[in-house]
């Protein structure tokens, strides 16, 4: 009976982060994916397709929202690189991409696979870099950041639960970007997808 009490208990707790997750970063999750794949609809497409993978693949997964994260990044990343080659491999054939449009499209194909040798040992391995970057920030700074893009708060909200003005929070925000920007400088689509969440 407690065995199976773990299991819904556990099921609840995805579900809850699952959606939080969904409802806070969905769009910009799918600029994200706009960014390397050029085009909405696709982008839309991606970053559905990843969620529902996570959703119904959901009780082999651990539950905190930073792992959630991780294995959306992973799959959006995934389902990017298979897109791109895919397109490359048309435009090839069909003899249509003019060189400047597929120098664009190789970079940024070439910069998620390369980062996809160098960084994924494990889904783990993208939560571990995320949470040490974000711990490198000042006290304050890393407050107002964890509240904007892993809690999903708006910045007048942050404002008013600290105490502070929507200038300070912005300024704080810019504060962290740079400083992540330069914490992340080897993973530049780890970035990029940081970012945007909740953006």
């Amino acid at each position: 009976m407690e065995k199976k009490k773990n299991i819904t208990d556990a099921a609840k707790i995805f579900r809850d982060n699952f959606e939080e997750i969904y409802v806070s970063n969905y769009r910009g999750m799918v600029r994200f994916a706009k960014e390397f794949v050029g085009n909405r609809e696709d982008a839309e497409n991606i970053v559905q397709d990843a969620f529902t993978d996570i959703w119904e693949t959901g009780s082999k997964a651990l539950y905190e929202k930073n792992h959630i994260l991780g294995l959306l990044f992973t799959s959006i990343k995934n389902r990017c690189i298979d897109l791109l080659r895919h397109n490359i491999i048309v435009r090839e054939v069909e003899n249509l991409m003019q060189e400047e449009f597929r120098r664009d499209m190789k970079m940024k194909f070439d910069t998620l696979e390369a980062f996809d040798r160098d960084l994924f040992m494990s889904d783990e391995r993208i939560d571990e870099i995320i949470n040490n970057s974000i711990n490198t920030l000042p006290e304050k700074c890393r407050q107002i950041f964890v509240m904007n893009k892993i809690e999903g708060k708006k910045h007048v909200i942050i404002a008013e639960e600290l105490n502070i003005s929507v200038n300070t929070v912005e300024t704080q925000m810019g504060i962290a970007y740079k400083k992540l920007r330069e914490e992340l400088k080897n993973y530049l689509p780890l970035v990029t997808f940081l970012f945007y969440l909740n953006s």
